[in-house]
């Protein structure tokens, strides 16, 4: 993908995100259930940042922890509503901060996370390049033995199949700028969100190139299969 036309799909995301924020807030408002899995890797006491916090509902998921926790998006409009929802004189039992903030490009010292998490966020990515760039802040920030955990859409779906030999057939016939596996996703008429669907080995490939030790992985699934996730949990 050319670079100029992967920054314009960054900066296509953020505005994206901003137009349907309201929404997409209300269909993520409690953590999914097969998250659950990432609650017994956080101890009292962590530094936590959640890259990619929209709405900050992975709070629900570690409430009761004891955490210090910062949530930064690139979305002006999802850390509105996540700083509307979880303020502290609301919720006095979240120590919980929301920032503005760019992931390539976090504002934070090296070595400062226990943990990082990247929940449903490297796949709005574009580019091998700048999904590269996103783990090496990750990394950068984590404290030495820190853990990234990290979730991507899973493939293994035919509607998934269908979407990128659609947008594959686009590019073969020159009219798609996109690398294979991108596609766009329609949310109602007005936006269609840009992903890159991973396969589990060019996950794990991507996260050891950048240092990072592969503890576990494998698919999370809610209770009736329809909803599925590829998860990665790796060290510094």
């Amino acid at each position: 993908m050319k670079k100029d036309y992967a920054e314009y799909l960054l900066k296509k995301t953020k505005e994206d995100y901003n137009l349907i924020a309201e929404d997409f807030s209300r269909t993520r408002w409690n953590i999914w259930a097969e998250f659950s899995i990432f609650r017994d890797y956080v101890k009292g006491g962590d530094e936590i940042l959640d890259i990619g916090c929209g709405n900050g509902r992975l709070l629900e998921l570690l409430k009761g922890k004891n955490i210090e926790y910062i949530g930064v998006d690139n979305s002006e409009r999802l850390i509105e509503i996540a700083k509307r929802r979880l303020q502290p004189t609301r919720h006095p039992e979240y120590k919980a901060k929301f920032l503005v903030a760019d992931t390539l490009n976090l504002p934070f010292p090296n070595d400062y996370f226990d943990k990082v998490f990247l929940i449903a966020v490297l796949h709005n990515i574009p580019s091998k390049e700048l999904r590269f760039k996103a783990l090496q802040e990750a990394r950068r920030v984590l404290k030495p033995e820190g853990l990234l955990i990290l979730t991507v859409w899973d493939i293994r779906r035919k509607e998934t199949v269908i979407l990128i030999l659609k947008h594959l057939f686009l590019k073969l016939i020159g009219k798609s700028q996109l690398d294979f596996k991108d596609v766009f996703v329609p949310w109602g008429k007005k936006v269609r969100r840009y992903y890159h669907y991973f396969t589990e080995r060019e996950l794990i490939n991507l996260v050891k190139k950048e240092g990072f030790k592969i503890k576990k992985f494998g698919v999370a699934k809610n209770e009736t299969g329809k909803r599925s996730n590829i998860y990665l949990i790796a060290e510094k």
